[in-house]
């Protein structure tokens, strides 16, 4: 039985890809016409910066924070931090949020959860306040009960204890809860380890697994190599599966 939906954020909920891909590109033009670097210059000093930072304080939220990074970059670069380090961390990050597409149907299937009574949430990487700032500009965050971020768990995926944490919040234990996310590393894998069900989201039906797939009951099913995992690409059909999975027979080390 599943009582509480944890979803992660990005990749899941809206395309951050392509978002990402914008907001870099803006990034590229406010240092081309600042400082005179190229998109390859660029690029190639917000790797080092990443790179720096991850190998000083580990994999850990602030990894994800931009105005470090820029910081760093622009330290490292010998050049003002004013107005330069806020400017660049604003741009990206308002460039991405606003080009940002929600996949189609999320709303309306977290309106149904809602309405069906499941208790739901949001598990996921990166600082808060960007988590925040994304899921009201998407008029989603109405429909969360809570949230868990890495930098409040202070792990990241895929870490466990995110996912414990966020089991807490639910207020079930971790085999009432499903987790919703697209990859199989820090999502599907990870929340099982953690003792949930999961449940893996392609945005596009192409990017299905084929690997020794089957269907049952209008679902699609894969085996990985590392058991059966469900997944979907069509947010209209969450709620129809949702309640398959629920009514599933429990595995035996699980009864």
């Amino acid at each position: 039985m599943i009582k509480a939906i944890i979803f992660d954020i990005d990749n899941t909920l809206y395309d951050y890809d392509s978002a990402n891909a914008k907001a870099i590109d803006a990034l590229k033009q406010y240092t081309s016409t600042n400082f005179g670097w190229s998109s390859d210059e660029t690029d190639t000093r917000i790797r080092a910066a990443y790179s720096r930072i991850q190998n000083e304080i580990g994999v850990k939220a602030a990894i994800h924070n931009r105005l470090i990074r820029y910081q760093r970059i622009l330290e490292t670069n010998g050049l003002p931090l004013y107005p330069h380090a806020l400017d660049m961390y604003d741009l990206y990050w308002s460039t991405l949020i606003d080009s940002a597409k929600v996949f189609e149907g999320v709303d309306s299937a977290l309106a149904q959860l809602k309405k069906e009574g499941y208790v739901v949430g949001a598990g996921t990487n990166m600082t808060s306040v960007i988590q925040f700032r994304k899921l009201t500009k998407f008029n989603l965050l109405k429909y969360f009960d809570f949230i868990v971020t890495s930098e409040e768990a202070d792990c990241e995926k895929p870490d466990k204890e995110l996912f414990l944490k966020c089991a807490i919040k639910a207020g079930y234990d971790p085999s009432f809860c499903l987790y919703i996310g697209d990859s199989l590393i820090h999502d599907i894998l990870a929340s099982e380890e953690a003792g949930f069900q999961a449940l893996w989201f392609h945005p596009s039906k192409a990017q299905l697994s084929q690997e020794s797939s089957f269907k049952a009951d209008h679902n699609e099913y894969i085996f990985t190599g590392d058991g059966l995992h469900p997944q979907f690409s069509d947010y209209t059909q969450l709620l129809s599966i949702i309640e398959t999975l629920s009514s599933a027979p429990q595995k035996e080390d699980e009864q």
